[in-house]
């Protein structure tokens, strides 16, 4: 439920706190007064896109703050759960700010937060039906959109939908594979006999092979340095070499250790030293005594990489890179090689159409089924609007071709319409007045409102220019439905009729004012400024004792 809306150089209102009350608040005032600037206002702090215009003349930014109770709403706390927000308290805070040029930014209880997470929030809180809903009626789909939200049936709608885009997707592969069926062979042919030719050096390390091919190609020399780092190290001649002399040092250490610690940890070291050392020794003793190798290994190393040099000439590739490049050749054709054949395509998009069949037909059911009580509901709301002979069904016709088959099923829905006996219902675009399809519009988002969950938190519904092409005893009609929807739900409708206003628990005045700087303000009236308004309303300019007793008439009958 909104608490508030606080608005900061918005356009017409330089500075406005409003409170909004539970149940049925009602918008009124002179053309031009700025009415829809709450509206507008309410709809930024739900995600809509800003427009710098609405910042006031001579202001750099303008501010518009909504605060919400969410206590007991799941929906809402479940939306901060997967958003990974935090939510600790009953209420909610929306701050959006506009600046003049052109940005705009929002805040989500302190925090900022992307238009789309506020356009997605916002659609659990406040459902805006705009004033051109009833132009909505003239396109099938909103009817048949409309006909499962009332059936609640949205679940198998998107069923049907996600099946049929199945469905389109395995159509769609296997056209695209058709089409390229005779490229994709040359591909296939192409990369095997490049496979072919380069698998020897697929099947080694060919980098291993590099290394040890240059050794072997200097094996001799590298014996002989073997030998002369083993002379270096341990002889058995006059020479000095590193072991004797490191007996030395650690004898000489080994005596001053309980002298200096410095000289036990030398001590320590050249011992790990001495130990190595041998360790080294005994590998160049093993490496300098060795037997040369076999000729037809080092032959069989110096082809392989004779192999390396003559692929990278003809690929024009460094070796490493042609290897690199043959490791994707192969994952290439193994996908090629493994795409489906026309056949397993076919039956894949045969069982996929047969799913779709087996759903839409379902679908169908249930929106036949559902059809002759949500017309018995409709026809029972809008009898009441001066329109007593009011007739609906909804007709469903087989599509004749199947490839005219879609997401929503495979039948044409339409919504037959009558409002005067011995006259044929025809669709409701070809025959129903302003009049009619303003009172059609609004009577169905009342159903829509109503047959929601009565246990689940509802969002607030607002209504713009709610009472577009009614007037007299039907504006009574509809200010009672409003008031009557109100008893469970808030709701927020902007209305130039008297009789629509007088029903409201809270009546809200947008009036304008001319100064130096003209500037709207918002007024909630009660008692006599009520009674005025309402005569204005009813009367002109030129509010008489009559129009004030016609206007105190409208708020006695008030239910």
């Amino acid at each position: 439920m909104l608490l508030s809306l606080t608005l900061y150089q918005f356009a017409l209102i330089a500075k406005h706190e409003l409170s909004v009350a539970e149940g049925f608040n009602v918008i009124t005032g002179e053309t031009g007064a700025g009415k829809s600037l709450l509206l507008d206002a309410l709809s930024l702090c739900v995600g809509e896109r800003a427009d710098s215009a609405m910042v006031r003349h001579g202001a750099a930014n303008a501010d518009i703050y909504a605060q919400f109770d969410v206590q007991d709403n799941s929906v809402v706390a479940d939306w901060f759960a997967e958003h990974d927000r935090l939510l600790d308290e009953p209420e909610v805070l929306i701050r959006r700010q506009l600046s003049s040029n052109g940005r705009s930014k929002a805040w989500l209880n302190g925090t900022p937060v992307s238009l789309a997470e506020l356009k997605s929030l916002g659609a659990l809180l406040v459902n805006i039906h705009s004033q051109h809903a009833q132009q909505a009626l003239l396109k099938p789909q909103f009817v048949v959109q409309w006909l499962d939200e009332m059936a609640q049936i949205t679940s198998l709608v998107a069923q049907t939908a996600s099946s049929y885009q199945q469905y389109q997707q395995l159509k769609r592969r296997a056209d695209d594979i058709a089409s390229r069926e005779a490229q994709r062979q040359d591909r296939i042919q192409l990369l095997q006999s490049q496979l072919a030719d380069i698998s020897p050096l697929l099947s080694v390390d060919y980098f291993e092979i590099e290394a040890e091919h240059e050794e072997l190609s200097n094996i001799e020399a590298l014996m002989q340095e073997a030998s002369q780092g083993l002379h270096l190290l341990d002889n058995d001649t006059d020479e000095p070499d590193v072991m004797t002399l490191l007996g030395q040092a650690i004898k000489l250490c080994d005596h001053q250790m309980g002298v200096s610690q410095t000289f036990e940890q030398a001590s320590e070291q050249l011992h790990l030293a001495q130990q190595q050392i041998t360790e080294v020794t005994a590998m160049l003793s093993d490496y300098a005594e060795q037997q040369l190798p076999d000729p037809e290994r080092l032959q069989a190393l110096d082809s392989m990489i004779s192999l390396g040099h003559r692929l990278s000439r003809k690929h024009n590739l460094p070796v490493s890179d042609l290897i690199t490049e043959a490791q994707a050749w192969e994952q290439q054709l193994e996908q090629l090689e493994n795409e489906p054949s026309s056949d397993v395509l076919a039956a894949q998009i045969e069982q996929a159409w047969q799913e779709y069949l087996q759903l839409a037909t379902q679908l169908n059911e249930e929106r036949s089924q559902a059809a002759p009580t949500i017309c018995t509901q409709l026809i029972a709301q809008l009898q009441p609007l001066a329109l007593p002979n009011a007739r609906c069904e909804f007709v469903f016709t087989k599509k004749a071709d199947p490839a005219h088959y879609s997401a929503q099923g495979c039948y044409d829905i339409d919504l037959l319409f009558s409002a005067n006996v011995g006259m044929p219902m025809q669709p409701l675009y070809k025959i129903a007045s302003g009049g009619e399809l303003s009172r059609m519009a609004l009577v169905m988002q009342v159903l829509q409102a109503t047959n929601a969950d009565n246990n689940a938190a509802k969002p607030m519904l607002v209504f713009d220019e709610v009472d577009v092409g009614i007037s007299g005893g039907t504006a009574q009609v509809v200010g009672e439905l409003l008031r009557a929807l109100g008893q469970t739900q808030q709701l927020l409708a902007i209305t130039h009729q008297a009789q629509v206003a007088a029903q409201a628990h809270q009546h809200i005045l947008v009036q304008k004012h001319h100064h130096e700087q003209t500037q709207s303000e918002l007024l909630i009236l009660t008692d006599n400024a009520q009674v005025d308004e309402l005569a204005r309303m009813s009367g002109g300019i030129t509010i008489s004792d009559v129009t004030r007793d016609h206007a105190r008439s409208l708020l006695t009958d008030v239910k």
